[in-house]
């Protein structure tokens, strides 16, 4: 197989299906050091697949990219993790059966995989081995493992293919559909809320005291790091930074072409469109054109006559001013021409080009020229002290990278050695901001994935600095001391008991409204409440104030006059009576036939997909081809544990 890489980038899509209710997870991972290395430890290891390693490092930049892209609430990462580990397990699950039932993936499959997905990073289309290992070695990956990765997505795919394949949709549940996505639904309702003063709830020391001794499992401290951060800042560098003038000559000598200025001419022009005009209305417009050029040469203001006559969107509020024009092509030929036939300060006569009739005033010309050294000298200065700080930043945090890997103990003396800022976070948990570094999602995944002296790849923590770190120590979750957690224990207790009291209520209210039946108008006035009517929406619409139209979707079924069941939406229950149906046209299912049939199948295939997945992951873990390894998945989600 051949070598596809050109440059950095954020590359590898997994698709995560069935978590918690979602339908679909799309994460990106980015590739890291240590990724897809055999013949690792069993600590590194978070599952096997018929053989295959699915590692701590990949689970972790997975939930990493899961909360960046804000996918996953970041406290519940403890629920999240085994959900996601469960995805993984089944995508290869998936490639291992593909495999078994005669699926391949030919190199050319392979090959064209690779470049679509990495399309950015083949501008030319031509491949570069050379920045291609680079690519690679910066993440100590191997091409095979790549190529692994995204022959396992090919083969999970083909699978997929022959389940899509096999999804048939009847005319019915086409009709079916339509009506479920464009009925409407109308309601007249009435809102029971509780209010509860929490202010006068009082929980005391000894109820604390219980509550925590009876859950101590709740309260853990989080697995927390100390380590040592070396900062490249290019503001400092930039101090250091000086250029003497024969270097800036020498560049300039180099660059100077980029400094030509062609032919130019500053002008303005008042424009009579023409375009896409009938063929009958010309004569009149160009009788107009006439008559503007009669005002402009009789002495009239032109930048107003350009703003009560032009046609021209982009200049007609400027006076018809169009700044410097220059002979490259940048305007067309008969309107070019013109400028640069007229003297400055001339007043051109009517100009025909295929936008319109145009009155074109030349203001200024200036003949080519190469701008000279003096005149560019601090653009030269910034540019090349620009590029030397970058060189030196660039330069200083990767030799400071290789010496920390040398000595990872020795921290302090390399960041003084090479001109760096020094930062130790100690007893640092994740998702804290960092010394001097802030928040940075790249560099905690990267310090949280290492072990002790392990480094970290060299990372952009901000745009005008670079970042390296080396783990000194990892403390593992502890349980809380008490006092520590005491705010958090009243608060909780002080909910729970909202909680109970506001339940209990809406309880009695729903009991009440049950035994009234359909006695919707006798409820409202019994509890004092003013019914509201609602909008008419669709199944997948949302009632202003109340929240999703599918916390009705009894009524679609019940039709007018129909008092649904009461609902709870978070602290208030709604009762609600249906005011009207509105049936969609079906005439305008033809319209529509092509997308319906393409969600119905999509939907059927991936429950499919999931009965699929399930039956397969237990048949494989009986057989003993799939194992698990939960203390690595409580590793993991502790480390992503917030305080």
């Amino acid at each position: 197989m051949f070598d596809l890489f050109r440059r950095r980038n954020t590359i590898v899509r997994y698709f995560l299906g069935g978590i918690l209710g979602l339908v679909a997870l799309s994460m990106v991972i980015t590739l890291v050091p240590g990724f897809g290395t055999p013949s690792m430890p069993r600590e590194q290891l978070v599952a096997e697949i018929a053989g295959e390693p699915l590692t701590v490092r990949e689970v972790q930049n997975t939930i990493q990219a899961a909360l960046n892209n804000r996918t996953i609430p970041p406290d519940l990462v403890d629920i999240y993790a085994p959900q996601i580990i469960d995805q993984l397990i089944a995508e290869r699950a998936l490639a291992y059966q593909a495999r078994r039932m005669g699926f391949r993936v030919s190199e050319q499959e392979l090959a064209n995989q690779i470049r679509t997905a990495l399309a950015p990073l083949f501008p030319s289309g031509e491949f570069d081995r050379q920045a291609y290992m680079r690519f690679l070695a910066e993440r100590n990956m191997s091409i095979s493992d790549f190529e692994r990765m995204m022959e396992r997505s090919l083969l999970a795919g083909k699978l997929e293919s022959l389940i899509r394949e096999a999804v048939v949709v009847t005319p019915q549940e086409l009709e079916e559909e339509f009506h479920r996505k464009n009925d409407k639904l109308k309601i007249e309702y009435i809102v029971f809320k509780p209010e509860v003063d929490r202010s006068k709830i009082a929980i005391s020391r000894e109820e604390m005291l219980d509550y925590f001794n009876k859950n101590r499992a709740q309260f853990q401290d989080p697995e927390t790091r100390t380590f040592e951060v070396l900062i490249a800042d290019q503001e400092k560098f930039a101090q250091t930074v000086q250029v003497t003038e024969a270097e800036l000559r020498a560049y300039y000598s180099r660059v100077q072409d980029r400094y030509r200025t062609p032919d130019r001419a500053q002008a303005r022009h008042i424009l009579i469109m023409t375009m896409g005009k009938p063929k009958e209305e010309l004569p009149k417009l160009e009788a107009k054109a006439q008559d503007v050029l009669k005002q402009v040469k009789a002495g009239g203001n032109f930048a107003e006559l350009a703003k009560k006559y032009s046609h021209d969107p982009g200049s007609r509020d400027k006076g018809g001013d169009l700044g410097w024009v220059t002979r490259n092509g940048q305007m067309v030929k008969e309107f070019e021409d013109a400028v640069f036939a007229l003297k400055p300060g001339e007043i051109s006569g009517l100009v025909k080009t295929s936008y319109g009739f145009h009155i074109v005033q030349t203001l200024t010309k200036e003949p080519a020229r190469v701008r000279p050294f003096e005149e560019v000298r601090s653009e030269l200065a910034e540019e090349l002290k620009k590029q030397r700080v970058t060189d030196q930043l660039q330069n200083a945090i990767e030799q400071a990278r290789a010496a920390l890997e040398k000595s990872p103990k020795n921290a302090a003396q390399i960041a003084a050695q090479y001109g760096l800022m020094y930062v130790k976070a100690e007893n640092l948990a994740s998702g804290a901001a960092i010394p001097e570094v802030g928040n940075s999602a790249e560099l905690t995944s990267a310090v949280f994935s290492a072990r002790v002296n392990e480094v970290t790849p060299v990372i952009q923590v901000s745009p005008t600095r670079l970042a390296v770190a080396v783990v000194n120590a990892i403390h593992p979750p502890k349980p809380s001391e008490f006092a520590a957690v005491e705010g958090r224990i009243r608060e909780e207790l002080i909910t729970a008991r909202v909680n109970e009291i506001t339940q209990k209520r809406l309880t009695e209210i729903e009991n009440k409204m049950k035994a009234a039946g359909q006695d919707f108008d006798g409820i409202a006035k019994s509890l004092n409440l003013t019914k509201k009517v609602s909008n008419a929406e669709t199944l997948a619409g949302a009632f202003e104030g109340l929240g999703p139209v599918s916390y009705f979707a009894a009524g679609f079924q019940r039709g007018p006059g129909a008092v649904l069941p009461p609902v709870r939406i978070g602290d208030q229950l709604v009762l609600a009576r249906v005011v009207e149906i509105q049936k969609a046209d079906v005439s305008q299912l033809a319209n529509e036939r092509a997308n319906l049939l393409s969600e119905l199948k999509a939907r059927k295939a991936r429950m499919r997909r999931e009965l699929f997945e399930d039956g397969l992951v237990n048949e494989l873990t009986k057989e003993g081809k799939i194992k698990r390894y939960p203390e690595a998945i409580q590793r993991i989600a502790n480390s992503f544990r917030r305080a």
